[in-house]
This record gives C-alpha cells, sequence and structure tokens, in this order.
C-alpha cells in the first residue's frame, strides 16, 4: 500500500505542475502469415531516456501493459500477446523490486485466426512510461485495425493524440490505404483486358476463330449444347492464363514481388527481355514451344467431353505462343513490377477474359462472324506496332537500373530521342511510308489505322519540347527525373555528376526537383530542422518509382505546395533503391530482416521498413522539428488540396513546438 501512495503522488505532482509528456509513439500493423492467420502488430517508438514496462511484472509494482481486444464474430485469437525483444531487467529503487521493461522500442505481436476478409481487431491497450524517477500515469489507446489489410501500417499514439489515432481516424487511414491497393489491382486488370483484346488481332488467333466456332456448332447436337461449350472452352481459357499468374507468383514469393519495382537486378531484366520480346513481335524471330509438347496436348484435345475442351484450349495457348508470348511476358514483367502479391494472376485474369470472351460471344451468335474483318497483312501491322510499343517499354526498364548505379548513361534528352525516334517511326509505318519484310504493300489507308497514325504524331510532337527542358507532365512518371536533363532553355536540369551549391551529403549524387533545398541524409536533415524549427517531409522515393514522379511533377509543382516545401519544411528525400555503396564502418546487419545493409539504398528501405512497418513508395512522413509523427503518413495520392492540409499540419506542429519553447 505504501508503494502505491508514492506512486500515485508522484502521478499526481506530475500532472499538477509540469507539463504533460508523450514519450510513446505506437504504429500498429496486421500481416499475413498463413492461410487464414495473421499477425497483428503494436509497435511502441520509445523516445530516449524513457522505458516502457513489460507485461510481465510482479504485483505491487508499476502497471504492466495490458491488452483489451473486443469480441469480434468471425475472428479468434491463437495465443498470447508476445513481445520482441526479450524485455530488460534492473532493480527499482521506488518500488524497491526488480522490473522488466523496455527501451527504445518493442513490438507486441497478436497471432488471430479469421476468413472474413472485412475482419477488423479492436480493443484498447494500456501502458506506462516512465524517465528515472519520472513517471507518467497508465494511459490508454485504442486501436481498430483491418486485419486483412495486406500489411499497411497504421500509426497509433499517445493521449494527447487522441482524436489523430480514434477508431475513426484509423478507419479513414485504413479505407485510403485499401483504395490505393485496389487502384493498382485496377491498373493491372486493365492492362490485361487490353493485352488480351490486342492478342485477338494477332495472325496467331485471329483465323482461328471462325475454325473454332465451327467446331462447337458442327461437332454439338443442339444450340443449346454448342454454346455449353464454348463457355466451357472460354473457362478453360481463363484457368490456364490465371493458372500461369498464380505459378509467377508462386516461383517469385510476396517479398520478391514487392522488391521487384526497386530492384536494379529485376529491371535490367526486364529490359532484356522486352527487347527480346520486341524483336520477335518485328520478325527477327519466333517464340516457339517445343513440338512434342504441343503435340501431345493436341491429341488430349480430341478426347471428349470437358476434359477434352480444356485441352483444346490448352492448345491454343500453345499454338498462339509464337506471338501472344511476348504480349504474355511483358504483361507479367510490368504486373511483377508493380509489386503486388495478386497482380501477376490478376493481370492474367483480364487478359483471358478478354481473350475468351470473343470465343464465346461467336459461339453464341455465329452470325456476328459476318461483321469481322477478312484476315490479311493488316494482321502482321498489329505485331509490329506492338513490337515496337514494346521497344519504347523497355527503355524504361533500363533508365531505372542506370538512377540507381549512377552510371549517366541515359539522361532525360537521350530518352526522349529514343522515344521521338520510335513514335516516330510507328507514324510513318501506320501511314504505309515504311515496310518491314513480312508487311504487304499499303494501299488506301483505313480510316482507323489514319487515326490511330494522327494520335501518334500528336504524341511525338509532344515530346520534342522536352528535349528543351519542358516538363511534360502528362508522362512524367515515365521519364528520368529532370535534373539528369543535359540540355535546358529554363534552367530546370542539371547536368548529371554536377554538385548544386547545398553542399549537403550525398547532394552530387541526387537532385530535388523544381531547385527545392532538400536534404539526402536522415540524420543531416532532422538535425537542420531541429536547428531552424521546421517540419520535416520524410520522402521515401526510387529512381525506379513512376508515381514518385508522378507525385513530384502533378503536386509538389504546385504553386501552393511548393511554397510549403521551399519556405515552410526540410525536405529529406531518401532514395531506397539507391546502389551507392556504403563505407565498412557504415555497413550493418538489420535488426529487421537479418540482411546485410551494404548500400545507401538499402539503408533507407531498412529504416523505413524498421519505423514505418511498410516498404511502398512514394511514402511520406510529417515530422515536427523534434523528429516526432505530426500528421498520419500519406501514399501515392494526386489530391492537391489533400496534400496541402497534410503539409500544414506539420506547419502548425512547429508553430506549437516553437511557442511552447517561447513561454519556457
Amino acid at each position: 500500500m505504501k508503494k502505491l501512495i508514492l506512486l500515485w503522488l508522484c502521478l499526481f505532482s506530475l500532472q499538477a505542475f509540469a507539463k504533460i509528456d508523450t514519450p510513446v509513439h505506437w504504429k500498429f500493423a496486421s500481416t499475413k502469415i498463413d492461410q487464414d492467420k495473421y499477425a497483428v502488430s503494436f509497435t511502441a517508438n520509445i523516445d530516449n531516456g524513457w522505458h516502457l514496462y513489460s507485461q510481465f511484472l510482479k504485483s505491487g509494482g508499476p502497471v504492466p501493459t495490458s491488452f483489451k481486444f473486443d469480441q469480434t464474430p468471425g475472428l479468434s485469437l491463437a495465443g498470447k500477446v508476445t513481445e520482441k525483444p526479450a524485455a530488460l531487467s534492473g532493480f527499482d529503487q521506488s518500488f524497491q523490486m526488480t522490473i522488466r521493461y523496455h527501451e527504445h522500442q518493442v513490438t507486441f505481436t497478436q497471432i488471430v485466426n479469421t476468413k472474413d476478409t472485412g475482419a477488423h481487431l479492436t480493443g484498447s491497450l494500456n501502458y506506462m512510461v516512465c524517465s528515472g524517477q519520472k513517471f507518467l500515469p497508465p494511459s490508454d489507446v485504442s486501436f481498430d485495425i483491418p486485419v486483412t489489410g495486406n500489411g499497411q501500417i497504421l500509426l497509433g499514439g499517445s493521449p494527447a493524440k487522441a482524436a489523430r489515432n480514434s477508431p475513426q481516424a484509423l478507419k479513414a487511414a485504413s479505407t485510403k490505404n485499401a483504395a490505393s491497393d485496389d487502384h493498382s489491382l485496377l491498373a493491372i486488370f486493365l492492362a490485361g483486358f487490353v493485352g488480351g483484346l490486342a492478342a485477338f488481332f494477332l495472325p496467331c488467333i485471329y483465323p482461328m476463330v471462325p475454325l473454332t466456332v465451327s467446331f462447337f456448332t458442327k461437332r454439338s447436337g443442339t444450340r443449346s449444347q454448342g454454346i455449353k461449350a464454348a463457355v466451357i472452352y472460354g473457362l478453360s481459357i481463363i484457368t490456364i492464363y490465371v493458372g500461369l499468374g498464380l505459378l509467377i507468383t508462386a516461383i517469385f514469393g510476396a517479398s520478391a514481388l514487392n522488391e521487384a519495382a526497386s530492384s536494379a537486378a529485376f529491371n535490367l531484366l526486364f529490359f532484356v527481355i522486352l527487347i527480346v520480346f520486341a524483336l520477335s513481335f518485328l520478325g527477327a524471330f519466333e517464340i516457339t514451344l517445343p513440338s512434342f509438347f504441343v503435340n501431345k496436348m493436341d491429341e488430349k484435345s480430341e478426347s471428349g467431353g470437358w476434359i477434352g475442351l480444356f485441352f483444346m484450349a490448352f492448345t491454343l495457348a500453345l499454338v498462339s505462343f509464337s506471338c501472344t508470348g511476348p504480349l504474355i511476358g511483358t504483361l507479367l514483367v510490368e504486373a511483377v513490377s508493380k509489386g503486388t502479391y495478386l497482380g501477376p494472376a490478376l493481370g492474367m485474369f483480364g487478359f483471358s477474359f478478354a481473350l475468351a470472351l470473343p470465343f464465346t460471344a461467336f459461339a453464341i451468335f455465329p452470325s456476328w462472324l459476318k461483321a469481322l474483318p477478312k484476315s490479311g497483312g493488316w494482321l502482321n501491322s498489329v505485331k509490329i506496332v506492338l513490337g515496337l510499343l514494346e521497344l519504347a517499354l523497355a527503355f524504361k526498364y533500363l533508365t531505372n537500373v542506370d538512377l540507381a548505379y549512377h552510371w549517366g548513361l541515359i539522361s532525360r534528352d537521350l530518352f526522349l530521342m529514343i522515344w521521338i525516334i520510335i513514335f516516330g517511326v510507328l507514324a510513318f509505318y501506320l501511314l504505309g511510308k515504311i515496310r518491314l519484310s513480312h508487311d504487304t504493300e499499303v494501299g488506301s489507308i483505313p480510316l482507323f489505322r489514319l487515326l490511330l497514325a494522327m494520335v501518334t504524331l500528336v504524341f511525338t510532337l509532344y515530346l520534342v519540347p522536352g528535349l528543351f527542358g519542358a516538363p511534360l507532365k502528362g508522362i512524367s512518371g515515365w521519364l528520368p527525373p529532370q535534373s539528369t536533363q543535359q540540355f535546358s532553355l529554363t534552367g530546370a536540369g542539371n547536368a548529371p555528376g554536377t554538385t548544386p551549391s547545398t553542399g549537403h551529403k550525398y547532394a552530387g549524387l541526387f537532385h530535388a526537383p523544381d531547385n527545392i533545398d532538400a536534404f539526402y541524409d536522415y540524420e543531416e536533415g532532422l538535425a537542420y530542422a531541429k536547428k531552424v524549427n521546421k517540419p520535416v517531409l520524410l520522402d521515401f522515393t526510387g529512381w525506379s518509382c513512376t508515381n514518385c514522379r508522378k507525385m513530384e511533377a502533378s503536386v509538389w509543382s504546385d504553386p501552393e505546395v511548393l511554397k510549403r516545401l521551399k519556405n515552410d519544411y526540410v525536405l529529406i528525400s531518401l532514395y531506397v533503391d539507391d546502389r551507392t555503396a556504403l563505407s565498412n564502418s557504415e555497413k550493418y546487419i538489420s535488426k529487421v530482416s537479418a540482411r546485410s545493409i551494404n548500400t545507401l539504398g538499402q539503408k533507407w528501405s531498412d529504416l523505413q521498413e524498421a519505423r514505418y512497418n511498410t516498404n511502398a513508395q512514394p511514402f511520406y512522413v510529417v515530422l515536427g522539428p523534434d523528429g516526432k509523427p505530426a500528421a498520419e503518413p500519406r501514399a501515392f495520392d494526386l489530391d492537391i488540396k489533400a496534400y496541402t492540409n497534410f503539409l500544414d499540419q506539420g506547419i502548425n506542429a512547429a508553430k506549437r513546438t516553437s511557442s511552447i519553447q517561447n513561454f519556457n
């Protein structure tokens, strides 16, 4: 009883005569670990000099950390809450007993089981901290965590930030993250669907449509049986291609898919693959599968019933691989590079759905076949157009590698020249001014081909001003940064390798857009922010991050946003895919992943994972001058007003800090 009276007297005097401290900052996340099993983590970042008490304390001492979980239908807890790393032990003079506590950072984890994709783990946690002889009263933090949220981080916090960390705020952040993921998945599906429509008009598929439809109508005894066979055939096509997407995911694994977008090795491999595919489409050679395998599948398609229809669809996929292979490969490359776990399967679903739909539709309505254009030389033109587009896409991946290793091979100017030549050739090809060996002579130009040529010419001319420094916001995400521009009438570019006058660390390697005076080292930028009492915008970015360039060109360039970034903020841009080697003294083993950290990009990626439990880019964090979070982090979002409000939260936090310092 005497100890408890002493404790509460200390707490009362602290509340009465001192300002409220908020030394613990919580982050909540959920990660899938097995089928229907998830690890929900509660990570506490603890300010220097403070201790957070463990769950495992003897009675009569300080209040231990504890968790209270609400009962949720369809969700069950597996085991008790664990804490990692193991708690430290020490004798506490105030309580005259040995206590267990944590410093700096600790993660509490609760395993849950659920099949509900919309399940939320709700409840509250209670904790207590101290600093020497200074105690804070036990605090409660409510949480509402989407269990199946694909590992998205949600910020929790101290009682002083209850409004920002309320269940409603956490739900809003979750909804935003889910919307971003849904947008990415939808883009992959649509890309696959467009690819499937393009594949339908390739020479190896289009001529087979009348033959396949005729097979269904003649082999089936009645029209209803023919429709049923066509539907099964279409579903078989979808099953085969989606299976291919799932196989890609199984081979690479979830972590490899997430790292692919920022991996130099992957991007270089993608460049080589796309060049090979482009040359194949342009007629240099054909990519074919072994004939014995194709013949074996063809034999199985002769068997009746559903099995025969499935192998008939399988034979179509194999026989047409010579011209669909490059298209499928390009789609899979794009899906993998997005870093989305379901990307390959969803892309293949879109592709196969668009490919199977015409076969099924024409089998149900055979009279529609009369409206189809006859096969001819225009089918080869489709391959040439796709080949040139793949050639243009390949150089995007090469620039990612070039930027990550600072080779300086492809500046923004050179990249634009390559694209101008490729799309210029495409325009002249569509107009019939250029012919390849497999092409037939073009007489009168069909209206659709003329319109496509005009659109291509417009796009080609749109690229030309970029040679002289024009921002080209519409495609900025696909271009190398404007800082690599070697010639610019506007003065916006910097020659690669030049060092700005700022003298910041790594300023010779990186350049912020719009002449923002940015830092590229976390510690240096944070120290400067504290010195000048300005908030920090922590920008986790990457050379290969298309959405990062879009944000810089479309959001950061806005006058209101740019004014804040230049005048009110300390910008710290950390490139997570940079391959600059660290010195031997800077290399270390990650406490998060146990990997060797040997490059600058690995260092910043490890920092992002350790502090914010995510590896997605772009990822923006607003910190106060004291280095503490001042707003919910943001990902890719082109809403300028919302981004301005996001920045204003940091500015207001800096003003509050300044007022407190002046008052003291």
